[in-house]
């Protein structure tokens, strides 16, 4: 199971979970609104949900119903169909 950024990054793109993230699997892209967590990179360490000052990082599983739609662009974004 991967972590899922959701809509609290569009816009502030804070890398404070880039730098804890221990295999580098959280991506950015100048054409981006927000940063993305590779899902077959991600180990599920959770160390980026505490990192990010925005609170815009949750497991997959308990992504809120609102924010759903983050889980496929999370996936789409890195050419893979969402779970």
């Amino acid at each position: 199971m991967t972590h899922i950024i959701f809509e609290p990054c569009i816009g502030v793109k804070d890398t404070s979970c880039v730098d804890v993230c221990p295999v580098d699997c959280i991506y950015d892209d100048d054409d981006w609104d927000m940063l993305y967590i590779h899902p077959e990179e991600c180990i599920d360490c959770g160390l980026c949900v505490d990192a990010c000052p925005v609170q815009a990082i949750l497991p997959l599983e308990e992504v809120p119903e609102d924010q759903e739609k983050y889980i496929a662009l999370n996936y789409t974004i890195f050419g893979f169909d969402p779970p």
